[in-house]
């Protein structure tokens, strides 16, 4: 199969202030995060990337925008509804000093394949689309481009954390256990047997090793000798 390079948008001011998103519109990236997004995108800038597609909310297209920038040839991103950030409900808007009071918030922490947003989305639903819409975006590249293709993902930081524990076989109720930072880079291979996780919340270093892509799926017995970094040649 392909492999998807899952990426955070950038620093918004809703992070900035401690405040929960959520779908609100008109959350954009601070300067920070336009920073941010930018040296993202100078990383994948060495990787021929066949498609981005992204959340619908402003903070994400801004980011898939300033990774397109540093593309050569890659088509436009398209959103995704099921890509985008977890309806929070009523939880919308609020300061997380405040949500850290509530009595949910302890079984967001612990056992979050439980939780039900007031009036908002499961995180399990959540989930459910996301990982759906990843698995069905990385099947159409690899038909259109060929098991070695990559392509990127960009979301929110909950949705890529349940897409990496469904990558990592971890219950739901593990997620909270990945951390994945603003503009963060995690790369996943979805082999014919089983996903493979080659990195998760990087925020800095060379991704030019992907540049060829990521064709088997088996894993080295003992751990492998890595991948190459391709040589440039020096005048």
């Amino acid at each position: 199969m392909a492999t998807v390079i899952l990426v955070r948008h950038g620093r918004t001011t809703a992070n900035a202030a401690g405040l929960l998103a959520g779908r609100a519109v008109g959350i954009r990236l601070d300067q920070v995060g336009r920073d941010q997004a930018a040296l993202t995108g100078n990383r994948l800038a060495a990787v021929p990337v066949v498609g981005v597609v992204s959340s619908p909310l402003e903070r994400c297209q801004q980011t898939a925008r300033l990774i397109l920038d540093r593309q050569s040839g890659t088509p436009h991103a398209p959103v995704d509804p099921d890509l985008t950030e977890c309806d929070y409900g009523q939880w919308q808007g609020r300061k997380l000093d405040d949500l850290a009071t509530e009595e949910l918030w302890p079984v967001v922490q612990s056992h979050p394949s439980t939780v039900v947003f007031p009036e908002g989305e499961s995180i399990a639903a959540m989930q459910a689309r996301s990982v759906a819409a990843i698995r069905r975006h990385d099947a159409a590249f690899e038909a259109g481009y060929g098991p070695g293709a990559v392509w990127v993902a960009v979301s929110h930081g909950d949705v890529i954390k349940s897409i990496l524990a469904d990558a990592l076989g971890m219950h739901l109720d593990l997620f909270q256990r990945i951390n994945v930072g603003p503009a963060s880079v995690s790369i996943v291979h979805y082999g014919a047997d089983r996903p493979s996780v080659y990195a998760t919340n990087t925020d800095a270093g060379d991704l030019s090793w992907l540049s060829n892509g990521i064709v088997s799926s088996d894993s080295a017995v003992g751990g492998g000798s890595g991948h190459e970094t391709p040589r440039t040649s020096c005048a």
